[in-house]
């Protein structure tokens, strides 16, 4: 016998949210997404969007959805929605044991080590350009029935009041209050952004962060770290900082011109909170992996609202 299909609300439309809704609408559910800030003025559009698994946790099932999210991000390379598969290189300041996600990835492999580094791995990874990947899922939402509406929510409906409806809580750092969830935190990110330079990889030292992560216009250039920073105006002492990081890591950029700065708050806590609960089911707190990990939790959101169907 079928399963029965459900209205799903999802609040939060950056990437978390947005994929679950598609993975819901994939399944027949009818889905309507609740969202303070539209997708192009979320935290996600901000994102360097390189596939790794950045501070998020428990390894485990980072690691599974992180595998899952791969593979999908593959085949969406293959289509017009903003995705290419780029090799690149991360660097390491002394000898180190392969990553705890290694298995996510089919083609992690030693190299050598530019000169001030200890250790290198170089691996194809998905990089997506955010504002195009963005207007993708929610034209994907919307061709399968989904609504995207502007809307600011006091709290989560609480799940005695929902019937036969389902709650999907996608709202990160609004989860601090939505679900009264202290656990979860901002960690400010400043990138810049800037042209002028091609680049035909990525590369990283996680330890800064210092990332360099080519889209199709210009190169996105972190970051930072800020843990319990709320601010969202982009420093230019910090930026400054960024691009001197950066530059000894890929002296290419030395010719690149400053054509943006953005500044996004990461939702980190110290386990990613995917759980069902009553009917309302909770997706958050994916630090700096929102991108990553939104397949593979996606799916995972897709099990708990069957078993409620």
């Amino acid at each position: 016998m079928g399963r029965v299909p459900l209205r799903v609300v999802v609040v939060g439309a950056g990437v978390t949210g947005l994929t679950c809704a598609v993975r819901l609408a994939e399944q027949g559910h009818r889905v309507d997404v609740l969202a303070r800030d539209l997708p192009l003025e979320t935290t996600s559009v901000v994102a360097a969007a390189l596939w790794y698994p950045y501070k998020a946790l428990p390894q485990d099932r980072v690691t599974a959805w992180s595998k899952v999210s791969y593979a999908v991000f593959d085949e969406l390379a293959r289509q017009d929605a903003g995705v290419r598969m780029l090799p690149g290189t991360e660097v390491l300041p002394r000898r180190t044991a392969d990553p705890w996600w290694a298995d996510a990835v089919p083609d992690l492999s030693r190299t050598h080590a530019p000169q001030g580094y200890a250790d290198a791995w170089s691996f194809t990874a998905p990089v997506i350009d955010m504002p195009v990947y963005l207007r993708w899922l929610q034209a994907r939402l919307a061709e399968l029935g989904g609504t995207v509406t502007r809307t600011s929510l006091p709290a989560l409906p609480a799940a005695s009041d929902l019937g036969e409806e389902v709650v999907v809580n996608c709202s990160g750092l609004g989860s601090r209050l939505l679900a009264a969830d202290r656990e979860v935190r901002p960690a400010r990110g400043q990138v810049v952004l800037v042209g002028g330079v091609s680049l035909d990889r990525w590369w990283l030292d996680a330890g800064g962060p210092t990332y360099v992560v080519p889209r199709t216009d210009h190169v996105v250039v972190g970051g930072t770290d800020g843990a319990d920073d709320w601010s969202r105006t982009p420093s230019p002492e910090t930026a400054t900082e960024i691009l001197h990081r950066a530059t000894r890591l890929v002296p290419e950029l030395a010719a690149a011109t400053v054509v943006g700065h953005r500044v996004g708050l990461r939702p980190v806590r110290p386990a990613v909170r995917l759980e069902r609960e009553g009917r309302v089911i909770h997706c958050y707190g994916q630090g700096g992996a929102g991108v990553t990990l939104s397949w593979g939790c996606a799916e995972e959101v897709r099990e708990l609202v069957d078993q409620l169907s």
